[in-house]
């Protein structure tokens, strides 16, 4: 027994020698992490800013009737596609009609008027003819008494009804010549189809005509059908919101950074962004379009009230818009309202601040709402031309 005691001391000796390389090497390794995680921060984590308060941001299309009637068909529902210039929603076009004959019938009686008013010309000038004719038939028999009063042939009083019919011819001249000016007037240098009063009943017409067609609503975009609040039968008066059409390939997102985040972000830089509908399994790339002009709070529906005497600082956000690459929108689509995680590469600050000028061209447009006045015009000018024939 007393031999085997120098045999177990060694070990035990040993013991505390190990125990320290071990402590060493894990202390080594905690500053090596150290260092690590330093150099990674300071290389990748200090030139980037993360937010997960972002969400999917896209275009919410109104559709709307711009005449009143009574629903009489709905042709899409919600979660389908549309194209843009399909027809949606289609109203009762008895009223519409009925007006457009109405307008019909304005515009052939107004060119019938002026008709009128420029034979009305022709009539007054003959008119003054006449009363020149008179008058010179008076003046005539005024100057045959004239010599004859003189020896006491006629009496002064033949002489004195010539005068009085002279003076009537010339009064008779005067209202002819007052009346034919006030025709002319109302005609002269214009053409009875390029009258203003002919042009003011044709425009009605052409009102009348294009609401006619505005009875069937269409898509004025391509998109998905959202909110349908439009009922077969209910009766609509211009302006009321039918539906709403969403373009799923006009998305963005707008991530919420805080106010202390905000201070190396600039226009155009590099943007990864994850949904969490597809989850890490797919990224997005897209840029930094621009910054809100102010708070989510200063824009609410109730800005808060600092003024108050139990304030209490909040660290306040900005939304920050990113643009998406179409190409991986079409290979991924999204959904407005979606969450996501946005990251910033911020390693370059050299660009804008604020957000770029408006664009001289629109930046969307649509010509699924543009009616055919040519075909209004055409219709019209028949209806004048029918009016015009003797």
């Amino acid at each position: 027994m007393s031999e085997a005691n120098p045999q177990a001391a060694v070990p035990a000796k040993a013991r505390p020698g190990r125990r320290k390389a071990v402590l060493a090497a894990i202390t080594v390794a905690f500053i090596l992490a150290g260092v690590a995680y330093g150099a990674y921060y300071e290389m990748v984590l200090s030139k980037r800013q993360e937010t997960d308060n972002a969400y999917v941001g896209g275009n919410l299309v109104t559709l709307s009737s711009q005449v009143d009637g009574n629903v009489q068909a709905i042709g899409a529902d919600e979660t389908q596609l549309v194209q843009a210039g399909a027809e949606l929603v289609r109203l009762d076009p008895a009223d519409a009609a009925v007006a457009l004959r109405r307008a019909e019938a304005h515009l052939g009686a107004v060119v019938r008027e002026e008709r009128q008013r420029y034979s009305d010309v022709g009539q007054y000038e003959a008119l003054v003819a006449q009363r020149r004719v008179v008058l010179a038939t008076a003046q005539a028999d005024l100057a045959r008494r004239l010599p004859l009063a003189a020896d006491h042939t006629v009496s002064g009083e033949e002489v004195e009804h010539a005068r009085r019919a002279v003076a009537d011819a010339q009064a008779a001249i005067a209202v002819a010549q007052r009346q034919a000016e006030a025709a002319r007037a109302g005609t002269a240098g214009v053409a009875l189809d390029q009258h203003p009063a002919v042009q003011a009943a044709r425009a009605d017409y052409e009102a009348a005509w294009i609401a006619a067609r505005r009875n069937a609503i269409v898509a004025p975009v391509t998109g998905y059908v959202a909110k349908r609040a439009v009922q077969v039968g209910a009766h609509v008066t211009a302006g009321t919101p039918l539906l709403s059409i969403v373009p799923l390939d006009q998305l963005w997102v707008d991530a919420n950074f805080k106010e202390s985040e905000l201070r190396d972000i600039r226009v155009g830089q590099p943007a990864t962004i994850e949904a969490d509908m597809y989850g890490g399994k797919v990224a997005y790339h897209g840029k930094v379009l621009g910054m809100a002009a102010g708070t989510g709070s200063a824009f609410s529906l109730l800005p808060a009230q600092n003024a108050s005497g139990n304030w209490i600082k909040v660290v306040q956000r900005v939304p920050v818009r990113i643009a998406l690459d179409p190409r991986e929108l079409r290979a991924h689509p999204l959904r407005i309202g979606l969450s996501t995680t946005v990251k910033v590469d911020i390693a370059r600050t050299d660009g804008p601040v604020l957000g770029a000028p408006m664009p001289r061209q629109p930046l969307y447009t649509t010509a699924a709402l543009e009616q055919p006045l040519a075909q209004a015009g055409a219709a019209a000018a028949a209806i004048v031309a029918k009016n015009l024939v003797q």
